[in-house]
């Protein structure tokens, strides 16, 4: 099993900057693709970055590109999201995810994680 737990939400006013970090426990996620999902209030949750096991292709939300960017440190077994120039539409809350070991399915479905962590809120506001 895998444990994950989101870290770095908080208040931001608009522009602002925030990083996440995603701690995995448990097992080694070095072979599992890594994503960052997000939700707000009445909507569904939906895919924010993601990045490739093999390889360490990242892949965005058309949303967040140039914005955010993914990375991942395997020999700390954390992920990361860097967060740019933040919007009042990225507010909600933001939740990581590992897939099964090696999955080669898709990176964009929620669909394609096996493991999600409890979520981390950020809100951006003046």
């Amino acid at each position: 099993q895998v444990q994950l737990v989101e870290s770095g939400g908080g208040l931001v006013q608009p522009g602002g900057s925030l990083r996440l970090s995603c701690a995995a426990s448990g097992r080694t996620v070095s072979s599992s693709n890594m994503g960052w999902f997000r939700q707000a209030p009445g909507k569904e949750r939906e895919f924010v970055a993601a990045i490739y096991w093999s390889g360490g292709g990242t892949y965005y939300a058309d949303s967040v590109k140039g914005r955010f960017t993914i990375s991942r440190d395997n020999a700390k077994n954390t992920m990361y999201l860097q967060m740019n120039s933040l919007k009042p539409e990225d507010m909600g809350s933001y939740y990581c995810a590992a897939s099964t070991f090696r999955y080669s399915g898709s990176l964009y479905s929620t669909a394609g994680y096996a493991y999600w962590g409890q979520g981390t809120q950020v809100t951006v506001s003046s």
